[in-house]
């Protein structure tokens, strides 16, 4: 079973990208070694055409939907479920594994449009980053398959690498949604000042969250009132020796 779980985590993103790729293997074949640019550049002033821009703009929308906000969110609720009973704290699992595979396929898919329509000479930051970014998520994809159960030999290992990979998706996916941003302004010489700005509050947001999970429960308990807390009977004053020793008759 868990065989099984593990070559359906993977089988079918590969899937998805051979068969992505195919009608890419077939065209460069009819075209020859020597097209090396992709048709939709203009060979003299590499100009954008329209179709190209809506290409480059679905795939922008397509990283940051998987690690600039999947991925942040995924984490987040799993940091919430740590005070959480079993039953919620399942729930809030299930949650997490599902937003997770979703950030990998639109990761898969975003990867696939990079691939067959623009030209990957990997010669900037963003094709760089974007590139070990989908590597670390694939890698992290089946460290989450190959989850142990509680208890057993390994678990905490395993917690750490989840948690360090979680982290470096997260960090890696940020820096290159900023990256995508200043290439787009360079390719298109249009403005992202607004797109940066709303971004930079959308992980501020989500960070703030992330570290308030560390003090809500001590924040929540700063509301008891000091009086409310002494007048608290304590159990020896609650105990019948206490009370028979209360009412008992004092000698004169």
């Amino acid at each position: 079973m868990q065989s099984t779980k593990i070559l359906l985590g993977f089988a079918m993103p590969a899937v998805f990208l051979v068969l992505n790729l195919l009608p890419l293997v077939g065209s460069s074949q009819e075209h020859g070694k020597t097209d090396t640019i992709h048709p939709r550049y203009t060979h003299k002033n590499h100009e954008t055409t329209s179709d190209l821009l809506f290409e480059i703009k679905l795939h922008g929308f397509l990283l940051w939907a998987s690690v600039g906000l999947l991925t942040p969110v995924g984490i987040l609720l799993m940091r919430m479920s740590n005070r959480k009973d079993s039953r919620r704290k399942r729930i809030m699992f299930y949650i997490h594994a599902i937003i997770q595979s979703l950030s990998v396929f639109l990761a898969t898919a975003g990867a696939v449009l990079s691939i067959r329509y623009f030209d990957n000479s990997f010669n900037n930051y963003h094709q760089r980053i974007g590139l070990a970014l989908y590597g670390v998520i694939c890698f992290q994809a089946l460290i989450g398959i190959l989850r142990p159960n509680r208890g057993r030999k390994g678990r905490s290992i395993w917690f750490i690498f989840h948690w360090l990979l979680g982290i470096t998706v997260s960090m890696l996916g940020v820096v290159n949604v900023y990256t995508g941003l200043q290439s787009y302004h360079r390719k298109t010489s249009k403005s992202v000042r607004v797109w940066t700005i709303v971004f930079t509050a959308q992980i501020s947001l989500i960070i703030f969250f992330y570290l308030l999970q560390e003090k809500w429960h001590y924040i929540k308990k700063q509301g008891v009132s000091l009086c409310n807390e002494a007048v608290q009977p304590t159990d020896q004053e609650t105990s019948p020796r206490f009370n028979l020793k209360e009412t008992s008759p004092q000698p004169c």
